[in-house]
């Protein structure tokens, strides 16, 4: 393959955290994006683990189109094309497989796969990629997974996700090959049922403020 897809790192780099949301509703989506885009982040990963999800972020496409919507957990070829179908502008994937490698080729769909282990990342290098979701972040290893690969794959960058909190995103953003960290704290549960969008836009423009 060819040189790896610039447009993931271009992603990556529009803010320090990408709010990580599994919707329960398409017009709750919408509030959250608007929160979320109003706050400073306006790279927003909606996971694939509801069945209103697609539905979910074609509504969050066409609410706030200036910003960068993509889709989590995905885990299929047919999820991936889904995604691409109603305007998702990334996709993102806890591991990856070559048939999925593949599928993300296949819908010229910018891809950030999960990798663990050396040789996850190894075989994402082989596909010709050099960006990656570290995930689980924490339970994979945390920040000293991250300082010792940065060893032997020191042109690699990262999205560590996973265990990662408001209180701890500053230190993963300290390291050289931390481009971004994903996170769900922008969105818990809680400030969904009370419909608390004033203070998801506060808590997006706290992580908006953080820096390396």
């Amino acid at each position: 393959m060819s040189g790896a897809d610039p447009r993931v790192r271009a992603v990556l780099k529009l803010a320090p955290v990408i709010p990580v949301y599994t919707p329960e509703s398409v017009d709750e989506a919408v509030q959250v994006a608007q929160a979320l885009f109003n706050g400073g982040l306006p790279v927003i990963e909606v996971t694939l683990r509801t069945a209103v999800a697609m539905d979910a972020i074609q509504a969050m496409v066409e609410a706030v189109p200036d910003a960068v919507v993509g889709a989590g957990t995905v885990l299929t070829a047919a999820q991936m094309e889904k995604v691409k179908a109603v305007g998702g502008r990334f996709a993102v994937a806890p591991g990856a497989t070559e048939r999925l490698y593949a599928a993300a080729r296949d819908t010229d769909l910018p891809f950030l796969p999960g990798v663990a282990t050396s040789s996850e990342l190894m075989l994402g290098l082989e596909q010709g990629l050099d960006t990656f979701k570290f995930f689980p972040a924490v339970q994979a290893g945390g920040i000293g997974m991250l300082q010792a690969w940065n060893g032997p794959f020191g042109d690699v960058r990262f999205c560590p996700t996973g265990g990662i909190s408001a209180q701890t995103a500053r230190d993963f953003l300290h390291l050289p090959n931390v481009l971004c960290v994903g996170g769900s704290w922008l969105t818990t549960r809680a400030l969904l049922q009370a419909k608390d969008w004033a203070g998801i836009e506060g808590l997006a423009r706290a992580s908006a403020a953080l820096v390396g």
